[in-house]
């Protein structure tokens, strides 16, 4: 089999074991994986501040549409040869593969290797953004649509899961942060959160990206909205994000001057 055509059907066959394992994910036990929910496990702590709340995961139901329609247009045999299809090799299916042992690390309470697996769907995400060079390589807006966007979307709420899933095994430990209360690490974090966002969208020009820390940090300002110092910082990352996403495009859609005649033939 040509190497272009086992690269589309494993893509389409990663992402499909991929849903299917994370709704089996939402059932409970026995039903389902592990010794309890995501959420279950998640919602133990209430003093985890950087976590959102559990709207904010709806999220994911975009970020899956988005991939179906991505592995649906890599399929197409139009799009056999495409080069930043080939670009992105096998790396599809590296991200299939550790977010089901994230899953499933996770949800059997092995919150040590289910950081280890966050890191490393994280790392491969990061290569699959650089390799497509998103925001920095011209493309048709359908690869655009299709292939960047999907990535971005994905990208943008892993990192914010990476920064979750690092508290959470944190405070599992009973680490006492240092001596420093439990607020201001959020705020710290949310402020990291916020400079990632700004640098995504100043160099990369990432609407989509953008729009992912937003929605994040709503829904951990929703959560945490008794919390003072967490509810505000959270809220001002994600105006920056709004703000800074209304500028792109006002931007990218700002006419283009004329060039003078007279000083085009001086």
């Amino acid at each position: 089999m040509n190497r272009d055509i086992l690269r589309q059907v494993a893509n389409v066959i990663t992402l499909v074991v991929t849903l299917i394992i994370n709704f089996l994910s939402q059932l409970p036990p026995p039903n389902g994986i592990g010794v309890a929910t995501s959420a279950e496990i998640a919602n133990r702590y209430p003093d985890l501040y950087y976590f959102p709340a559990n709207s904010a995961f709806s999220i994911w139901g975009i970020i899956y549409t988005a991939l179906i329609a991505f592995v649906v247009y890599q399929a197409l045999p139009a799009q056999r040869t495409n080069p930043h299809l080939q670009r992105l090799g096998w790396l599809f299916v590296v991200t299939g593969i550790f977010n089901t042992a994230w899953l499933f690390s996770f949800q059997y309470e092995q919150f040590a290797l289910s950081m280890i697996m966050m890191f490393i769907l994280l790392g491969t995400l990061i290569t699959i953004y650089l390799r497509l060079g998103i925001g920095r390589i011209a493309v048709s807006p359908r690869d655009k649509l299709l292939i960047h966007v999907p990535f971005s979307l994905y990208l943008g709420w892993i990192t914010a899961a990476t920064v979750t899933n690092a508290s959470y095994l944190l405070r599992n430990t009973n680490w006492d942060g240092f001596g420093i209360a439990p607020e201001i690490w959020a705020v710290v974090m949310l402020a990291i959160t916020g400079v990632l966002g700004l640098a995504m969208i100043v160099r990369h020009r990432d609407i989509a990206y953008a729009l992912v820390i937003a929605w994040a940090t709503y829904w951990i300002a929703t959560r945490h909205s008794g919390v003072q110092p967490v509810a505000f910082a959270a809220l001002t990352v994600a105006g920056l994000m709004i703000v800074s996403i209304i500028a792109t495009v006002v931007i990218n859609n700002r006419p283009t001057a004329p060039i003078n005649a007279s000083r085009a033939t001086a």
